[in-house]
């Protein structure tokens, strides 16, 4: 019986280890039974690799002399020169608080409003009601920021705005510099908040009808519906959306902070996207801005990283 026993046990361990293959195996196997999915994946791979990792070659020049002539290997090696000249430079501080300051005030009141507008949306029963809403919240999505910004001049022109008008004032909203972060933040939500519900609403779209019901069946209120069924429901979509904002803390929307920044409000609208552009493009200073690119890039890199792991601790959601 101990023969047999031993016998059935070793033929039991012979199939396991039969059975366990390698992880290489199993994906190239897995690979030769889904080939067509592999090349189709192998086009937005090659896509990437050319368009975002390609032009990562030419990030060296924030570590040399660049002279178009000499080309990017042939320009002299000056290390962390333009890296010392920025943070030296007497608006370098103001400039990266402008930014912070201005993004963090960006996402602490623009990210919640998409989460509480799809809320609001879900409970509406009339569906043509509901499509009229989306589409006018929508809408502002598909401006352009050329004409938002014309459209805010207008609006907060002192003479004949329709801001000043209906207060009965006169005041030059967009040269004091107070007021640049609060129009430049509500703004902002006024643009992109409707955009922003439909991956919210989208989400809610998935929950369970059955889970209402059963909500409406024990008495529960629609405050407690929203509470116990929906924002638990958004919580990984709302973390995802917080890790990808981070990572663009320091990328701060150019086109609207230059197109309204005057000299009378750079206190507060100086900050170092439009500095890298008046130094890159105006000035052809392309070392100097590619050391400041750099260097944004860097920071966003730890946000994300800081981020993810304190997202990952305060509701178990990972991505990175």
């Amino acid at each position: 019986m101990n023969k047999q026993r031993a016998a059935s046990n070793s033929a039991t361990a012979t199939v396991a280890v039969q059975g366990r293959q390698p992880r290489g195996k199993k994906l190239w196997r897995r690979m030769r039974e889904n080939w067509q999915l592999y090349l189709l994946l192998l086009i937005p791979v090659i896509i990437t690799i050319v368009y975002k990792y390609g032009p990562m070659y030419g990030i060296q020049i924030a570590f040399r002399d660049f002279k178009a002539s000499r080309g990017i290997t042939g320009s002299e090696w000056v290390g962390m020169q333009w890296f010392e000249e920025f943070f030296s430079s007497p608006n370098c501080w103001r400039m990266i608080k402008n930014t912070v300051l201005l993004s963090l005030y960006s996402l602490l009141w623009s990210f919640p409003v998409p989460i509480i507008l799809a809320l609001a949306l879900n409970q509406l029963r009339f569906h043509r009601l509901k499509r009229v809403v989306q589409t006018v919240l929508y809408a502002p999505h598909f401006i352009s920021t050329m004409i938002i910004c014309g459209m805010l001049r207008i609006f907060l022109s002192p003479s004949g705005g329709l801001i000043n008008l209906i207060f009965g004032t006169s005041i030059d909203f967009l040269n004091q510099s107070t007021m640049f972060r609060t129009i430049y933040v509500a703004s902002g939500i006024w643009q992109e908040a409707g955009w922003g519900t439909i991956i919210y609403l989208a989400t809610l779209s998935s929950v369970d009808t059955a889970l209402y019901e059963a909500a409406k069946v024990d008495g529960a209120s629609v405050f407690q519906r929203i509470l116990h069924i929906d924002l638990p429901a958004l919580v990984p979509m709302a973390v995802l959306q917080l890790i990808l904002s981070a990572s663009n803390l320091m990328n701060i929307g150019f086109e609207k902070v230059f197109l309204l920044q005057t000299d009378l409000n750079k206190a507060t609208s100086d900050i170092i996207a439009v500095y890298v552009y008046e130094q890159g493009i105006q000035h052809a200073e392309y070392s100097y801005s590619t050391a400041i690119g750099l260097f944004n890039t860097a920071v966003n890199i730890v946000l994300l990283i800081i981020v993810s792991r304190i997202a990952k601790k305060a509701s178990d959601v990972q991505f990175v």
